[in-house]
């Protein structure tokens, strides 16, 4: 059901857009490319579009189910931890000061500001007495400084903000197959991490003592699931810019279906984040037609609500 529901929303991507093409037109850009205007948008714009929405949703969802074991907080996400905004932030730096203008270099630029951020929050919240709570009070106030930082900057220097203003969003516009190239290697060692630790982090969700005495290594597992969260959110934010709640809403989603194990909970949330990002990503290029509305927005306008009842949910079971 997850494997066809993301086949329909990709077929979806390709076929509607901003511009309404015929399906015939569709059928003849995918296998009989001609070089004609259209079959260029469905080759080369749509079609790109598509397969990094693919990997970035996937990337989103995975860092977020990751974040959700480790602090053992059901609220948790690369957004709300601040991973996110460091990674905006080093881009935002790396394009105003340094004159960075490719990709290549937004990609370091962006697992640097990533790492940096994690640690930052991990020490801040505690470090090895951390609490979910605590970790997320100091991501909010990392994610906040640090959005300040990048609008300052954008602010003071005007041609950073015409280079900026459609990335911070979170947009899947520029997409291109050279963007895909570079990005995607990063992105599978992230999974491949992921998918590695699955075990591990049954066992540190049960607490750390439980997981001790199971035979779980702790440190290595912290240091492994946040290189993995890196890896994902670094590449996924130099790509498309900062998506939020992609991380926080499929994770909830998929243990409704699959229950808590983690072997279950990270496959299901690598298929079905890219369908709430394509999903999303084309309801942007249809509402607000001949435009199109970047996909960091709408998913924000469809998280907002979700993030409001999951905490009214938490603080109602506590009750």
């Amino acid at each position: 059901m997850a494997v066809a529901a993301l086949v329909l929303v990709c077929l979806a991507s390709i076929a509607i857009g901003a511009k309404g093409l015929p399906l015939a037109d569709v059928w003849h850009g995918l296998f009989h490319y001609a070089g004609s205007g259209d079959d260029v948008l469905v080759r080369k714009v749509r079609i790109p579009r598509t397969v990094l929405g693919l990997i970035v949703g996937a990337a989103l969802g995975l860092a977020g189910a990751v974040m959700q074991a480790l602090t053992r907080n059901p609220l948790a996400e690369p957004g709300l931890l601040g991973v996110n905004a460091g990674a905006s932030a080093a881009v935002v730096s790396a394009i105003s000061f340094f004159g960075v203008t490719s990709l290549t270099g937004y990609v370091w630029f962006a697992f640097a500001g990533a790492a940096i951020v994690s640690v930052a929050v991990y020490l801040l919240g505690g470090s090895r007495s951390a609490n979910p709570v605590r970790l997320a009070l100091a991501g909010t106030a990392v994610t906040a400084a640090l959005y300040g930082y990048v609008n300052a900057v954008q602010l003071l220097d005007s041609a950073a903000l015409d280079r900026l203003r459609f990335w911070t969003v979170g947009s899947l516009a520029s997409a291109n197959m050279e963007t895909v190239g570079k990005v995607w290697p990063f992105i599978a060692l992230g999974v491949l991490l992921t998918l590695l630790i699955a075990r591990p982090l049954n066992a540190l969700e049960m607490g750390d003592d439980t997981a001790r005495s199971l035979g779980a290594h702790l440190t290595r597992t912290r240091v492994l699931a946040m290189l993995a969260v890196t890896l994902l959110c670094g590449a996924a934010t130099a790509a498309c810019g900062p998506i939020v709640f992609i991380g926080l809403m499929i994770p909830h989603l998929v243990r409704a279906i699959t229950g808590p194990d983690m072997r279950w909970i990270l496959p299901y949330a690598a298929v079905l984040s890219p369908v709430l990002l394509l999903g999303a990503d084309v309801v942007g290029r249809v509402v607000a037609r001949p435009s199109e509305l970047q996909v960091g927005i709408v998913t924000a306008l469809l998280g907002g609500p979700v993030f409001i009842h999951l905490v009214r949910r938490k603080r109602m079971s506590q009750l």
